[in-house]
C-alpha cells in the first residue's frame, strides 16, 4: 500500500470514530411492557355521579410502562394506566417497589392514569367508593409493568418525536348558556360560545432499534377519555383501543398520556369507532414525520407541591347545583343534588386544611414532560407550554396523584360542574395558576441539565 493510501485509509478511520462518537448523544436503551388488569361485572365502575355497572369488556385495561436509559446515566420510568384516577396512597409504594427493585430513583417515575370513564373505581369520589381489590392489582401492576420493561432493555436505540395533530375529536366542553351558567352533562358546540381553548397537539415519542422497528411509542392528547364502541362495557376508550391497535399493525408497545384535558370533552360526538381510526392515523402520520433527536439530556425533579382545601359556604354552593340541576337535568336532579351535599358534609370539617401533592417534570433530549396530579384545565397546559423553554413540552395530567380539578381564576368565576365544591373539585382558587409557575421554575431547572444525570430532590 503506497503512502497516499494509507493517508486516505488513516482519514477515513478517523473520521469512521468521528461519527461514532458524534453518534453517541443518540444512544440510548429502551424496554417496554403492558401488564393486563383483570375485572368483572360485579365492579363498581368510575366516571358517573351514581355507581353503576357494565357487562363485558372490549380491548384490554392496562397498565404500560416504557424505561429510558442513558449509558452511564440514570433511567426515567413512564407508566400510564387505563383508570380513572391514580392516588399516591397506592402510587408512593408502588414507586417506592420500583426504585428498590430496579434502581430507578422515585424522583424519576411517573404513573399516570389514561382517564377512561369505563374502568373499575380507583378513588372515592361523588356517589361511590373505590374497588379495594382492584387497586391492590393496579398497584402491583404498575410495579410488575416497571419491573419487567426495566428486564427488557435493549442499546442500540434511537429517539425520534414529532409534534402532530388531532383537532376533530374534542373542544373545549365549558360552554356558555345565555342565562350565564356553564354547559354540564352531555354540551354540544351549539348551546353556546367556548369559555376556554382547546389543545389539538399530539405530540408522538418514538423510541427504535437498531433495525429500525418501534420498541415503544409514547403519544399524548388532550380529550376526556369517555366512549365505547359497543355499549355499556369496560373499555380503555378510544385512547387506549387505538393504542392496543397499533401495537398490532406496526409492532411494540404503545402508551398514552392524558394531556390537560379539565375542561375539554368529545364535544363533536365523533363515534368512538371513527375517533379510534383518527387518532390511529394521527399517530402514523406523526411518526413518519418524526426526526432522530438526540438524548443529552435525562432528567427529572418530583417535589411535593402544599395546597389548601377552600373554605366554602354551604348555602352558595348547593344553590349552584340546585339551580344547574333543576333547570337542565331535572330527572336526575335530586340524586346529584344528594351527592353534592353528601360530599361537601366530608368537607365541611376539612376547609383550610393544608395538603400535600406531586409535581414532576422530566426532560428526555429537549423534549420535557410535566406530571400534574388533577383534572387540569386546558388554558393552564398551554400556559405551561408556552412559558416552557424547551421547544417541546407535554402536560401529562393525573399523574401520580389525583386532587380533583384544578380550575383557572376565570373558569372559578364563571362557575360551572368543574369548580362546585366537592371531592372532585376542592383546592383552593388559584392552586392552578400556582402550580403552572412551579412547573416552569422545575422547566428551567431541567433546562441546565445538559449532560445525562438524573435528581432526586
Amino acid at each position: 500500500m503506497n503512502g497516499k493510501a494509507i493517508l486516505t485509509a488513516a482519514s477515513i478511520l478517523a473520521m469512521t470514530l468521528s461519527a461514532a462518537k458524534a453518534e453517541r448523544p443518540y444512544d440510548i436503551r429502551v424496554g417496554a411492557a403492558a401488564v393486563d388488569l383483570k375485572a368483572d361485572d360485579s365492579m363498581v365502575i368510575a366516571g358517573s355521579i351514581l355507581p353503576r355497572h357494565v357487562k363485558g369488556q372490549e380491548g384490554k385495561l392496562r397498565a404500560v410502562a416504557v424505561v429510558v436509559e442513558k449509558p452511564g446515566a440514570g433511567k426515567l420510568a413512564i407508566v400510564a394506566c387505563d383508570v380513572l384516577f391514580v392516588t399516591r396512597d397506592f402510587v408512593d409504594p408502588a414507586v417506592d417497589e420500583i426504585e428498590r427493585t430496579t434502581g430507578i430513583p422515585a424522583s424519576n417515575v411517573l404513573v399516570n392514569a389514561t382517564h377512561t370513564h369505563h374502568a373499575p373505581s380507583t378513588a372515592v369520589v361523588h356517589g361511590y367508593g373505590r374497588e379495594e381489590a382492584f387497586v391492590g392489582q393496579l398497584q402491583k401492576a404498575i410495579v410488575r409493568a416497571v419491573q419487567q420493561a426495566n428486564a427488557n432493555l435493549e442499546g442500540g436505540a434511537q429517539f425520534f418525536f414529532h409534534l402532530g395533530e388531532e383537532k376533530t375529536v374534542g373542544g373545549n366542553s365549558r360552554r356558555l348558556l345565555p342565562d350565564g351558567m356553564i354547559t354540564w352533562l352531555g354540551p354540544t358546540p351549539d348551546q353556546g360560545p367556548a369559555t376556554g381553548p382547546f389543545d389539538p397537539q399530539l405530540p408522538v415519542l418514538a423510541f427504535r432499534g437498531p433495525d429500525d422497528r418501534l420498541r415503544a411509542v409514547i403519544y399524548n392528547h388532550s380529550t376526556h377519555t369517555i366512549g365505547t364502541r359497543r355499549g355499556n362495557v369496560r373499555s380503555p376508550s378510544f385512547y387506549g383501543l387505538a393504542a392496543q391497535e397499533l401495537e398490532e399493525e406496526l409492532g411494540g408497545i404503545v402508551c398514552f398520556l392524558e394531556g390537560a384535558s379539565g375542561s375539554t370533552h368529545n364535544i363533536t360526538r365523533v363515534p368512538v369507532a371513527e375517533a379510534v381510526k383518527r387518532f390511529k392515523a394521527a399517530v402514523k402520520d406523526a411518526l413518519e414525520k418524526a426526526r432522530r433527536r438526540p438524548v443529552d439530556r435525562l432528567v427529572a425533579i418530583k417535589r411535593p407541591f402544599p395546597f389548601k382545601v377552600r373554605q366554602f359556604d354551604e348555602q352558595v354552593e348547593d344553590q349552584k347545583v340546585v339551580t344547574y340541576c333543576r333547570k337542565y337535568a331535572p330527572h336526575r336532579a335530586d340524586s346529584t343534588i344528594r351527592v353534592f351535599r353528601d360530599m361537601r358534609k366530608k368537607l365541611a370539617p376539612m376547609q383550610g386544611q393544608q395538603r400535600e401533592t406531586w409535581l414532576q417534570a422530566m426532560a428526555i433530549g429537549d423534549v420535557a414532560i410535566v406530571g400534574v396530579p388533577a383534572e387540569y384545565f386546558t388554558v393552564l397546559g398551554l400556559d405551561i407550554k408556552k412559558r416552557s423553554p424547551f421547544p417541546y413540552t407535554i402536560v401529562a395530567e393525573l399523574a401520580n396523584d389525583w386532587i380533583g380539578y384544578l380550575p383557572d381564576r376565570k373558569a372559578h368565576e364563571l362557575g360551572g360542574y368543574q369548580t362546585w365544591m366537592g371531592l372532585h373539585c376542592y383546592a383552593e382558587v388559584g392552586t392552578g395558576e400556582r402550580m403552572a409557575d412551579e412547573a416552569v421554575k422545575m422547566l428551567e431547572e431541567l433546562k441546565k441539565y445538559r449532560r445525562t444525570r438524573t435528581r432526586a430532590d
